[in-house]
């Protein structure tokens, strides 16, 4: 339905009209069966016309877009028929032209036009294109480290029961670090709050008995994920084979900064203090702690780094450390 008060008279609803058409970031045009203009209001400021010159789709858009409007246009005869076309007009512009016949209240056919700016709309569709890409390879990567750790877990566990409960823990932390990069628009997780993590889950009665110092580097996804998984391992391992809970010891982790010859790394510092042991209960203490070669193996390959995991009489020590590219 269109309709509109006669006593306020076309002067203010010209005006309404012209101020909704640019609002909407919309142009109109319209031409007689003989294709003259007859009216063209709100064309965008990159489209003009030379004074004296009579308004044309050559004369008003160039000769490229006019002679697309026109081959266009040729098609239309009849009240409506309607054609649409899309075109790139330069510095990234893009601009839908909708066309259609239309019948005027003295029976006289018209052609209507409308141009409409859909640059944003281009853009923004340039975008979800691009976030979907990368959701996707994200979301390939994350199977991958799933296959890894499910191939890992199960060459190392004895019976169902013990790949079970790994799996899961590990499949856990998996989950737990990758919250936080979602949190951070897919930018990465903080260290700290990668151990966090863990330590709430594990000790949080005793969260105080793990001092971190250092950097609270931001890391990249990649890195994030399989730093977290790390962690995870480490401090499981400390409950469940040591006893700094016992003794109330700290265990000590820092994330620095250091230069080596290979350029600017990142270099993460476990330092787990245990009761001394001989060389039996070294011997089966190794076996427990080492049963997995994630903190080996599997993180440092992921970023490309290096990796000393070792058990000594009074202390367990794991050092990682890996290139900048890893870290912000």
């Amino acid at each position: 339905m269109t309709w509109f008060e006669p006593e306020r008279g076309d002067d203010k609803l010209r005006e309404f009209l012209i101020t909704a058409l640019i609002d909407m970031s919309a142009s109109l045009c319209l031409q007689d069966s003989e294709g003259r203009y007859i009216c063209i209001t709100t064309l965008p400021a990159r489209w003009s016309l030379k004074s004296g010159v009579t308004p044309s789709d050559e004369a008003i858009f160039g000769a490229d877009i006019g002679a697309r409007l026109k081959e266009m246009k040729a098609g239309l005869a009849k009240p409506g028929d309607h054609a649409e076309l899309e075109i790139e007009a330069g510095d990234d512009t893009f601009f839908e032209f909708r066309c259609r016949m239309i019948a005027m209240a003295d029976q006289e056919v018209s052609l209507m036009t409308i141009v409409i700016d859909r640059t944003e709309d281009r853009r923004r569709e340039r975008l979800l294109r691009a976030l979907l890409r990368e959701v996707s390879h994200r979301s390939k990567n994350l199977l991958a480290i799933i296959q890894s750790i499910a191939s890992q877990t199960a060459r190392y566990s004895g019976t169902l029961e013990t790949f079970l409960t790994k799996f899961r823990g590990r499949l856990h932390a998996l989950s737990q670090s990758q919250d936080l990069i979602t949190d951070s628009s897919w930018r990465g997780a903080y260290f700290r709050d990668l151990l966090k993590q863990q330590v709430d889950r594990y000790v949080q009665e005793n969260a105080d008995l793990v001092k971190v110092s250092g950097e609270d580097v931001l890391l990249t996804p990649n890195a994030s994920l399989h730093i977290g998984l790390a962690l995870h391992e480490l401090v499981v391992n400390a409950v469940s084979h040591g006893d700094f809970l016992s003794r109330r010891r700290r265990i000590e982790v820092s994330c620095e900064r250091i230069e080596t010859d290979a350029g600017p790394q990142i270099r993460v510092l476990w330092v787990e203090p245990v009761g001394s042991l001989d060389s039996e209960a070294l011997k089966a203490a190794r076996t427990a702690r080492f049963g997995s070669t994630v903190l080996e193996r599997v993180v440092p390959s992921s970023v490309n780094g290096q990796a000393r995991h070792s058990l000594e009489k009074d202390q367990v020590r794991y050092e990682l450390t890996f290139p900048q590219e890893s870290y912000e």
